[in-house]
């Protein structure tokens, strides 16, 4: 496939479809259509997909900033940030633990576990580096974390719907249960704007514990070469909800950034989708896939019974 034409049908998908009397594509139907594009076309520019889906999240989450007010942020989303701490060491441990019964990797064990506890790719590709994980360890982990990913933005709002949970219990149960950024943001808008504000803001502040995790795992595998990759943008993204709390910007200004931001995730869902390949599916194995879903319903199961008695 000509690469241009491969832009042209991205752009497709961000440009404003309602103006011509179509709806807008949504978070799960870009996702839907990346996995059916790459499961009958391939994927015919891997390294393209992950560089313009990685730096489009950033922008995304950036630009989500310009819609929140920090003040009604904190106290919205201080009840999932003590147990966020709690899961974020119990999955670690856990994970190891089942890694180990299950003869798994030590590394794939561990790359997978972080991914479950903090937030999906972005801890595995931060904490890769620092154990010296290897092509095979980084493709298995981040496979299965992908998968599931993809699973949890078309089953949680579902699920949610059915439990009658409110914006404030979805949004917090979204982040702490769900791997990946961009489906807790694709996940909370479509429940609403204010479990996606909520949803926002607890995951960004759980992926701050990529630092921590890094300096404790060159302890553990006793390297202290390897290199700790720090997620930058999320100050960036604390910076405009400042902004956005305390400078008197125009509301234009701030209408059309959190436009560019939904376009732009839902762009970034469409390249994930597309980088799923049948082959990624097929490389993980059984162990690893068991290993990632029995952490996932851990977490999940967990999460929502303690948001369900805990947040009105």
């Amino acid at each position: 496939m000509n690469k241009v034409i491969y832009i042209a049908i991205i752009a497709l998908i961000l440009l404003p479809l309602n103006l011509l009397g179509l709806p807008q594509v949504t978070a799960p139907v870009a996702l839907l259509a990346g996995l059916i594009f790459a499961f009958t076309c391939r994927n015919p520019y891997p390294v393209f997909n992950k560089k313009c889906s990685k730096y489009l999240l950033q922008v995304a989450v950036v630009c989500l900033g310009f819609n929140m007010n920090l003040q009604e942020s904190l106290r919205s989303g201080a009840d999932g940030m003590l147990f966020s701490v709690v899961s974020v060491v119990s999955v670690m441990a856990l994970g190891v633990l089942l890694g180990y019964s299950l003869h798994i990797h030590r590394k794939t064990a561990y790359l997978i576990s972080s991914g479950t506890a903090i937030c999906g790719g972005s801890a595995i590709a931060a904490v890769g580096p620092v154990i010296k994980a290897d092509e095979n360890n980084m493709a298995v982990s981040l496979g299965v974390i992908f998968i599931l990913n993809a699973v949890a933005l078309f089953i949680f709002p579902p699920i949610g719907h059915m439990l009658d949970m409110s914006q404030q219990q979805f949004g917090t149960w979204a982040a702490i249960a769900i791997h990946d950024t961009s489906s807790v943001v694709g996940a909370g808008e479509v429940y609403g704007e204010q479990a996606l504000q909520i949803a926002t803001l607890i995951k960004l502040t759980r992926a701050l514990w990529i630092i921590p995790l890094a300096i404790v795992t060159m302890f553990i595998f006793r390297d202290g070469t390897g290199k700790v990759s720090i997620p930058w943008f999320i100050f960036l993204f604390i910076l405009a909800m400042v902004a956005n709390t305390y400078l008197p910007l125009p509301g234009w200004l701030t209408s059309s950034l959190v436009w560019v931001a939904r376009r732009g995730m839902v762009v970034t869902l469409f390249l994930i989708g597309a980088s799923l390949s049948l082959a990624t599916v097929r490389q993980v194995g059984v162990r690893p896939l068991l290993l990632a879903i029995a952490l996932w319903i851990v977490i999940s199961v967990s999460s929502l019974l303690v948001v369900l008695n805990t947040i009105g």
